[in-house]
């Protein structure tokens, strides 16, 4: 029964970060920047602190109580994951939910592993993986494996993209109605891919402040056994802090350059509707951390947990591709190399999965 819940909570958080665009393509009448900056507020600003609120009392203390130095590295890890983020968004513009979440997704798979490992081979760090051990381990030369499959997955994928850009001809418009843009998706694709490793820096960075959460909760707990679940919640405030920053920045100046600052308070707009459907995407995208951490205390195991979600955001989105008709009109040909790309990628998830569990 444990697993099944297991099951059901990382689909809900694969759900939630597959599907959180989806209501900002509902928002009539604003600028890309305008809803993309609302629903960043209820992500990064808003709706951190009130799960901090609901599973760590005295967090605000918490974040006083850290050294400075520490506060400013897990926020600059913040900011270059901020960049991570605002790529991600554009090159799913550029791309459609079903290509550029997959393209991103298996970067973000491919960077998020080698990046560290590289990190930890010149910053040794006990517990940690380095680049020898992966390729010098039968574990490591698996989850290797598992990463050049994805990069063929990735390379299909991209291949599926330009015959699609050849069927659009010169409308640049999918049958959803999203502008297509290959050469400028993929290489938002790939600049996000690599910055979104910076989210686990922020973790390491503020690990003290995790640390300091789990404390707090054994000696409130002392008969429950195990780590505190939520710990992480109070360095998420602070990682966001650093994302909102860059999001913040760079849309403030495309509304100045776009002259879309209206936007806000234009009437002829559905204002309320626009600035909930914001919130619900926003929402959304934070509530994929809470639901993957009920997942993996229900499963106990982190490998499988992490192909779960994974694969569920790669499916959910694709899921999402299907409906919005992003692949309307295309050729057979193309749309048959696509599902290879996602089946090579979502191949290549469980590989580095399994790889991952033949670790001592």
């Amino acid at each position: 029964m444990q697993v099944i819940l297991g099951v059901i909570f990382h689909f809900i958080g694969g759900f939630a970060s597959g599907s959180f665009y989806m209501p900002y393509k509902k928002v009539k009448g604003w600028s890309w920047e305008s809803f993309w900056i609302v629903g960043g507020l209820f992500s990064w600003l808003i709706v951190p602190p009130i799960a901090a609120y609901l599973t760590i009392p005295g967090f605000v203390d918490i974040i006083k109580n850290t050294p400075i130095s520490t506060l400013t590295a897990t926020y600059i890890m913040g900011l270059l994951w901020g960049v991570g983020g605002l790529t991600f968004g554009l090159g799913v513009r550029y791309l459609g939910v079903s290509l550029g979440s997959s393209i991103i997704l298996g970067l973000c798979s491919v960077f998020g592993a080698l990046i560290p490992s590289v990190y930890y081979y010149y910053t040794p760090t006990k517990g940690k993986d380095t680049i020898v051990d992966l390729f010098t381990s039968h574990w490591g030369i698996m989850v290797v494996l598992g990463l050049l499959v994805c990069v063929i997955g990735i390379i299909i994928s991209g291949k599926a993209g330009a015959m699609k850009d050849k069927d659009l001809g010169s409308t640049n418009t999918d049958a959803s109605g999203s502008e297509f843009q290959l050469a400028k998706g993929l290489i938002l694709a790939i600049i996000s891919g690599v910055l979104s490793a910076c989210f686990s820096f922020g973790i390491e960075a503020g690990s003290s402040m995790g640390a300091t959460a789990n404390e707090l909760w054994k000696a409130a707990h002392p008969l429950e056994t195990g780590e505190f679940l939520y710990k992480n919640n109070v360095i998420f405030i602070v990682i966001l802090w650093g994302g909102l920053t860059t999001n913040f920045v760079w849309c403030m100046l495309l509304n100045a350059r776009n002259k879309t600052f209206g936007d806000y308070t234009n009437k002829q707009t559905p204002l309320l509707k626009n600035y909930l459907l914001c919130a619900l995407g926003g929402t959304m995208w934070f509530l994929q951390f809470f639901f993957y951490g009920m997942g993996e205390s229900k499963m106990g195991n982190g490998t499988s947990s992490w192909i779960l979600h994974m694969s569920f955001i790669i499916l959910v989105a694709n899921m999402w591709g299907l409906f919005l008709k992003e692949w309307k009109g295309i050729s057979k040909k193309t749309t048959s190399t696509i599902i290879i790309g996602i089946i090579t990628i979502i191949a290549s998830v469980i590989i580095v999965g399994y790889g991952n569990s033949l670790k001592p």
